[in-house]
């Protein structure tokens, strides 16, 4: 795998940002440790000069950046079938299960996502941030079912990252919630960060710090104790649909860690016991990079979602 380098100017002044903050919000599929690690070591420069993940960028900075090439991936090859909605040499678009990790981490290194893509594709797989970290390019929680693409090579991994960044990306989901919402449609604009107490967990924060959050949501079907809306994000924050849905007050089903108390109560009413967070990434649209058209897809609803639907009818 061949380095790449890549250069950009800043076009705005950000007084108040670092550099490796800066950076994560350009490339969402890099980690904010990595954009770290390769400031540090000399990959990303400023105007020429190396620099540090502190440096807040100035109107006119010219950054390079070398992406290193990657490091063979800890994770092994899993034989895990996988539901392909579209594949060509560039990239592949999936219908994620629920229930099946994207990355390996502490508890999950085996059986995840990235373990069957790199037996799927056996070497073809992007690997920014020098790790092979096979072509993730966004990701979905564990519990979230539906659509999700998978880069093949650095080329189309840092396009596809430039659409996700620059809201080129149409993301849209459904979700099964708690309570019956009035009104048809509405949008949420409200700033996510981590919780105060909980660190696994984000919140909403009413004093503007955070990074903005947008939702857009309408409803598609009223129940007697719950709603089935779609909602489409306008940002990439983590968690940021469950987070906002439980602002609103109408928390996922099945999500007791934005909603244990909603999700209790309609149990109670209900007798009906959610299998996980009812939350499913149901199209995707972007541009192919490499044949500049769009790409649509659509993942049907799993079956444990429509047998929810069907059971608080």
């Amino acid at each position: 795998m061949s380095t790449r380098t890549e250069t950009f100017t800043v076009e705005q002044s950000r007084p108040g940002e670092r550099l490796d903050i800066f950076l994560r919000g350009r490339y969402d599929a890099v980690s904010r440790g990595t954009m770290q690690r390769l400031i540090e070591q000399g990959h990303i420069r400023v105007n020429g000069e190396a620099t540090k993940p502190t440096h807040h960028p100035r109107a006119g900075d010219t950054i390079e950046i070398t992406w290193p090439d990657a490091r063979p991936a800890e994770a092994q090859p899993e034989d895990i079938p996988l539901d392909i909605l579209f594949e060509d040499q560039s990239l592949l678009v999936i219908n994620k299960p629920a229930g099946l990790v994207v990355h390996p981490a502490a508890g999950h290194e085996e059986h995840t996502l990235v373990n069957a893509l790199l037996h799927h594709c056996a070497g073809s797989l992007s690997g920014i941030g020098g790790v092979a970290r096979p072509g993730i390019v966004h990701r979905l929680d564990k519990e979230t079912s539906g659509c999700l693409v998978v880069a093949k090579n650095d080329a189309t991994h840092l396009a596809l990252s430039e659409q996700f960044s620059t809201r080129v990306v149409k993301k849209l989901y459904h979700a099964l919630v708690c309570g019956v919402i009035p009104g048809d449609t509405g949008e949420i604009h409200a700033a996510i960060a981590r919780h105060p107490t909980h660190r696994k967990r984000m919140a909403v924060h009413e004093d503007g710090d955070g990074r903005a959050a947008h939702t857009t949501w309408r409803v598609l079907e009223r129940l007697p104790l719950a709603t089935h809306v779609e909602a489409q994000i306008h940002t990439g924050r983590t968690h940021q649909i469950r987070v906002h849905l439980l602002h609103l007050g109408f928390p996922v089903v099945g999500d007791a860690t934005y909603g244990a108390k909603q999700n209790k109560k309609l149990q109670e009413q209900t007798n009906y016991a959610a299998p996980r967070v009812l939350l499913h990434a149901k199209e995707l649209t972007f541009i192919h990079p490499r044949t500049k058209k769009e790409k649509h897809f659509t993942a049907p609803l799993p079956k444990d979602f429509k047998a929810a639907l069907k059971s608080l009818r």
